[in-house]
């Protein structure tokens, strides 16, 4: 049986008949218990995945593109999806545009940085993603295809990220984007290098961008957090294989410590750009992203923070099974259109 058939099998099965087949089997952790479906998906996972030790770096790349394209739902229709180009500091970085019909003439845009560990994902992989969040909105998502490691390692991807953030900024209106209403996010990884971005705008005096959206991002790379050791097997995102992007990303132990790669670690968080932070209850990166969330309210910075108890990593991506993956899109969708409904250019 393919997964595309096995998954649509499984999104037809009502989620309380899952319920009653894991009755009395339900996984509870940290005073949490797991969504039936997840803990479903998560052995299917365990028996799917490759072992580390057999792992490619092509492999790793060509099974997530191929389990995002099933996982991820129905391919939403838009009106306009544009392959680019954006000038970077070592090159040109592809991009994909998104607008859906209800997009104004000079439409708000959110940057999507896709996750993926700094060494996998890729445009292709976060198509469904991306077009749910411009289906939802008013606003256009722009994804960026930043560079991979290991073929290009840290700081790559956050200086590309940085870049096309400014590119934004200063030339969208080339593509009928606002560039007064510029957000970025992105999840795991790509939540990352959204906030590296945010943190690099004020390191260099450039325009804040109007949000961040951070979807169970990756804040410290020295993985210390309690839910690192809690969730570390069995959860769909393994410690072992984090690590394993983490070593393929850094070039050396000593850049866990550098706050472009561990923004988590920045003392002075002030005058950042407002935030929603998204977390998933059973994902080892759960307590680093609640973590760095406090740290930004506590520095004055306008935010939200909502866990999804029972969800795994990348629940927003498996909208095919996980019925709180849409909840989740569409709540970040609502608070970037508040967002951009709200911000208005600079006086």
């Amino acid at each position: 049986m393919s997964q595309a058939v096995l998954v649509k099998i499984l999104s037809s099965i009502p989620d309380g008949i899952f319920n009653l087949l894991y009755v009395g089997r339900r996984i509870r952790k940290d005073g949490q218990i797991i969504n039936a479906k997840a803990q479903f998906l998560c052995k299917i996972s365990d028996k799917q995945t490759v072992p580390l030790k057999q792992e490619t770096i092509v492999g790793t790349r060509l099974q997530l593109d191929e389990m995002s394209g099933t996982l991820s739902g129905p391919i939403i229709s838009l009106k306009t999806v544009e392959d680019f180009e954006i000038p970077g500091p070592k090159g040109m970085i592809p991009v994909r545009l998104y607008k859906s019909a209800n997009c104004p003439a000079m439409a708000p845009v959110l940057i999507g940085y896709h996750g993926g560990g700094f060494v996998r994902g890729s445009i292709k992989s976060h198509d469904g993603l991306f077009r749910r969040f411009a289906s939802y909105g008013d606003f256009a998502v722009l994804s960026v295809g930043y560079s991979l490691a290991p073929e290009h390692q840290y700081p790559a991807a956050v200086d590309e990220a940085y870049a096309v953030l400014r590119w934004v900024q200063s030339n969208g209106e080339t593509k009928g984007l606002d560039t007064t209403k510029v957000a970025v996010g992105g999840d795991s990884s790509g939540g990352n290098l959204a906030a590296v971005a945010v943190q690099d705008a004020k390191r260099a005096g450039t325009p804040q961008p109007v949000f961040q959206l951070l979807l169970y991002p990756t804040t410290d790379a020295n993985f210390d957090a309690k839910s690192h050791e809690i969730f570390a097997d069995g959860f769909f995102l393994t410690g072992e294989r984090m690590r394993w992007y983490r070593d393929n990303y850094l070039p050396s132990s000593d850049a866990r410590n550098e706050v472009r790669a561990s923004p988590g670690l920045e003392n002075d968080l002030t005058g950042l750009a407002p935030a929603l932070i998204i977390t998933a209850g059973f994902d080892p990166l759960r307590d680093e992203a609640e973590e760095y969330a406090q740290k930004l309210k506590s520095a004055g910075v306008p935010m939200g923070m909502i866990r999804y108890e029972g969800m795994v990593h990348g629940f927003m991506s498996l909208t095919g099974l996980l019925k709180d993956g849409e909840a989740a899109i569409k709540t970040s969708v609502q608070a970037l259109q508040s967002i951009f409904n709200e911000s208005t250019p600079p006086q």
